[in-house]
């Protein structure tokens, strides 16, 4: 009986669920993206390694806790000093340096015959730039320790600049122009995860930290009147050392460092990938429930709009409730009827919502990369939805149906 309804109305009907289907669309799309996003964010967070830790002058821990930029960016520098005192740690297997990369960092454009990349970030290192961050090599080597002693003019390319530079040529050993200094590329880097897509987490070259102070050391980033270098640590902790310990350890060497007493708070950050997932987690979530809000007023509005056309539908057939309830037709089975029409209505709505929704996911994916993630829970939440949006806006029209008086249903013109 809801179908012939369906197929009796058509046009009624697509009017009636459109609301419906926009709502459903809206989350399945946005629970695609979203959670697509979040699993490539955390697949790049996972080659960090568990026990890895980051010191920096401030990072998205401080933001998270509430503090200020303008406060945060008076801190002290961290410096190639600091890391050279966490390197004497007992405790410490590896420590690596990265100067550049981060806001306020002039890009460099990268050219080789020809070719020309669009500008890219060029970051300072160790020679252990690959150890700390589990990036594989496609080509060549990391610079050595020697190399960086004596400022070599030596480059690892990132997967994106490597292909565009040589694509179809063994870059190893040539030389490649960025800005206005010749580096000899000695490897090029794999490709990792990237959050958004593409290959913008690939769009980087390093070269050793002491050849960037050289060239750039002299282009120091002034925020507010206060100069800011963006200097980060990278520490990795002894296998038979737990990482709290290494943690301590290396607060408070920085403490020491920087003078502080007892009573000071630290004014460094250091972060790990148990305290960025944390964070994550929080700005995700926060993000999803607020688009998922705004997409459920669709909902709301389609199911106003199944609540006026069901009650009008009521109107039209209560002379046919009436025949019905003659014929011994009980309140219980004419709610049924009606309640079940407008739950077969915004339940078929959902099905082509969740169609349109996956299907715009895979379309932004095919066109630009972005990673999408279609659980089939979210499936799962588009029909629930739908079928409740049926049901809470369907029981009014249906309960006004119930309650007819079958004499003056029968009277009814």
């Amino acid at each position: 009986m809801a179908v012939d309804t369906l197929r009796t109305n058509k046009l009624r009907s697509f009017l009636t669920i459109l609301g419906v289907v926009i709502g459903i669309t809206s989350i399945v799309s946005i629970t695609a993206l979203i959670r697509g996003f979040d699993e490539s964010f955390k697949d790049l967070f996972r080659q960090i390694g568990p026990s890895t830790m980051f010191v920096t002058k401030f990072s998205i821990v401080s933001f998270s806790q509430g503090k200020q930029f303008r406060d945060l960016v008076k801190r002290p520098n961290i410096t190639v000093e600091d890391a050279k005192a966490i390197q004497r740690s007992p405790m410490v297997e590896t420590v690596a340096v990265q100067l550049g990369g981060g806001p306020g960092t002039r890009p460099e454009r990268m050219t080789y015959g020809n070719n020309a990349t669009k500008r890219m970030a060029v970051i300072g290192t160790s020679a252990n730039f690959g150890e700390t961050n589990s990036i594989p090599l496609e080509f060549g080597r990391v610079f050595t320790q020697t190399e960086v002693d004596r400022r070599r003019p030596v480059v690892v390319l990132g997967n994106a600049p490597g292909h565009v530079l040589f694509p179809a040529t063994d870059p190893i050993g040539k030389q490649v122009r960025i800005g206005r200094v010749l580096y000899t590329v000695v490897g090029v880097f794999g490709k990792r995860p990237n959050p958004l897509g593409g290959n913008q987490a690939d769009e980087f070259a390093i070269i050793p930290h002491t050849t960037w102070q050289k060239v750039y050391g002299a282009d120091a980033l002034r925020i507010f009147g206060i100069v800011h270098r963006d200097v980060s640590i990278i520490v990795i902790p002894r296998e038979d050392v737990p990482r709290e310990a290494a943690m301590r350890e290396v607060e408070e060497i920085m403490r020491a460092r920087h003078g502080l007493r007892l009573d000071q708070e630290s004014d460094f950050d250091i972060g790990t990938q148990e305290a960025l997932f944390k964070v994550w987690e929080r700005i995700s979530s926060g993000i999803f429930m607020a688009l998922v809000a705004i997409s459920s007023i669709a909902l709301m509005v389609g199911g106003i709009g199944v609540m006026a056309i069901m009650t009008i539908s009521v109107t039209e057939r209560t002379r046919e409730i009436g025949v019905r309830k003659a014929l011994g037709a009980r309140r219980r089975e004419i709610l049924w009827q009606f309640l079940l029409e407008a739950v077969f209505l915004t339940s078929l709505g959902g099905v082509v919502g969740i169609v349109l929704g996956a299907s715009i996911g895979w379309i932004i994916n095919l066109v630009s990369g972005f990673p999408i993630s279609l659980p089939w829970w979210s499936f799962a939440i588009g029909i629930g939805f739908s079928a409740s949006v049926g049901i809470f806006f369907g029981i009014f029209p249906a309960f006004k149906a119930a309650r007819l008086d079958p004499i003056e249903a029968l009277r009814y013109e």
